[in-house]
């Protein structure tokens, strides 16, 4: 028996019951999560078309297309460009509301996968990097540091990448299945060692996820180079030479398209000397608490200015942790 045969029989199981009969379209960058979620869909599923978003020199529409065709499946380009970019976070911001600029710097991949795609289901290979130790910040010889990052990202993943994504799959009328987080294949990970999920190396990311892939028969898959979706579809270096052409920074830039669309002042301190964002976690709970008082996060700003000019100073904070 395989070590982790249990876990590869609850992914493979995870993506039959997404995809068996269906025609599905996979959010795919050419990377071992999205491989390995488009070779199993193949197996069970009606049609496979694979979908990368990037510019034309990407490094992801390179690796798509080639991982596409090493796994004979249709592929798709889902090309961003600067003329496009601005008009594409437009209406990015409309479908989901969001304005932390980082957010939409990697939800933009799945955007314009969905806006592509003939397929009305999606499957995404999302959940992966925080479930496997993905991420290059899983790397960390201090065991505080690496939790903390880890329950960081995994909070992240629950409150503002999957809302977000739900209802950009909305927008389109689609639908997203995500294998990596069903309840089965999570189930499978809680048994595990916590230091096996543990990289120890840049090297040696997701380790068990690539033993999975081998053992599933895909051995090609275990050895593929990822970069961040955000950077790998050269989404981040488009949207600032976007924001350079109009003389302005990233942050400010993202700020201005919310601001024009007459949404609520931007998820940033506005036109501060320099541009702060606040964590996109905090908002979602803080505008949860804020919702069930009947308040408006520009309601609940203008309350705090009130009260640090009627005190003159930030002593009132103080007290707050005290009590």
């Amino acid at each position: 028996m395989a070590k982790y045969e249990e876990l590869g029989i609850a992914i493979e199981g995870s993506v039959r019951r997404a995809c068996e009969g269906k025609r599905v379209g996979v959010a795919f960058s050419g990377g071992m999560d999205s491989g390995l979620i488009a070779a199993l869909a193949s197996k069970y599923a009606k049609s496979v078309t694979c979908y990368t978003c990037g510019t034309d020199d990407s490094f992801d529409v390179a690796a798509g297309r080639e991982l596409a065709e090493i796994l004979g499946l249709p592929w798709v380009q889902c090309k961003i460009s600067g003329e496009s970019i601005e008009n594409d976070i437009r209406e990015l911001i409309l479908a989901t509301k969001v304005s932390d600029p980082f957010t939409i710097s990697y939800e933009m991949q799945l955007f314009t996968v969905c806006r592509n795609a003939d397929e009305r289901l999606i499957l995404s290979g999302q959940g992966s990097d925080e479930y496997f130790g993905g991420c290059a910040n899983s790397v960390s010889e201090d065991d505080a540091g690496y939790e903390s990052f880890r329950d960081w990202g995994l909070e992240r993943l629950m409150k503002v990448s999957i809302p977000c994504e739900r209802s950009i799959a909305s927008n389109f009328k689609k639908k997203i299945a995500y294998p990596y987080l069903d309840d089965e294949v999570l189930h499978c990970v809680s048994k595990l060692d916590p230091a096996e999920l543990r990289p120890d190396s840049l090297e040696n990311r997701k380790s068990v996820l690539k033993t999975v892939a081998s053992d599933l028969g895909y051995p090609v898959l275990a050895h593929r180079t990822k970069k961040a979706s955000q950077y790998g579809s050269n989404t981040t270096e488009t949207i600032r030479d976007a924001a350079r052409a109009k003389g302005l920074r990233y942050n400010r830039f993202i700020a201005g398209i919310y601001e024009s669309l007459g949404l609520r002042e931007a998820n940033l301190l506005r036109d501060a000397a320099v541009d702060v964002r606040m964590d996109p976690i905090l908002l979602y709970d803080a505008e949860k608490v804020l919702s069930g008082l009947g308040k408006t996060h520009s309601e609940a700003m203008a309350a705090f200015y009130k009260k640090l000019v009627s005190e003159g100073n930030l002593d009132f904070l103080e007290d707050e942790k005290k009590e």
